[in-house]
């Protein structure tokens, strides 16, 4: 079944609905767009489509697509740790043990912001 979607730049026609839910997973069908199923007369609303509204959409991603900064800190700050940890002295491990942790705690909180589930919009 072919659907037609409508928005403020145009019309576009999918051949089916699992194109339709992908193109609204990527953000190119908005909420308000409307989608007019093959056969029908009614145009409806994107986010009226059970399918859509609890479909999770991948451009929000943890803090608003800032994911790959925070994996970069990540990165840096377990590098840090490491180089820390390696040191001759106490003082340098314990340091290195404190930003390990930390770098630690805040992975697990990215990772468990990007694990829960939004729903869009």
């Amino acid at each position: 079944m072919k659907y037609r979607v409508r928005s403020k730049e145009g019309e576009l026609e999918y051949e089916s609905f699992g194109q339709v839910e992908k193109a609204w997973l990527l953000g190119l069908i908005d909420p308000e767009d409307e989608i007019l199923e093959e056969g029908h007369e009614k145009w409806r609303k994107a986010n009226t489509f059970p399918l859509l509204a609890n479909a999770r959409r991948s451009g929000e991603q943890v803090w608003v697509g800032t994911w790959f900064i925070w994996t970069l800190i990540g990165v840096a700050g377990g590098t840090v740790a490491l180089w820390l940890l390696r040191g001759e002295s106490l003082r340098e491990k314990g340091i290195g043990l404190v930003v390990a942790f930390i770098t630690a705690g805040l992975m697990l909180k990215v990772t468990m912001n990007a694990y829960a589930r939004r729903k869009p919009h």
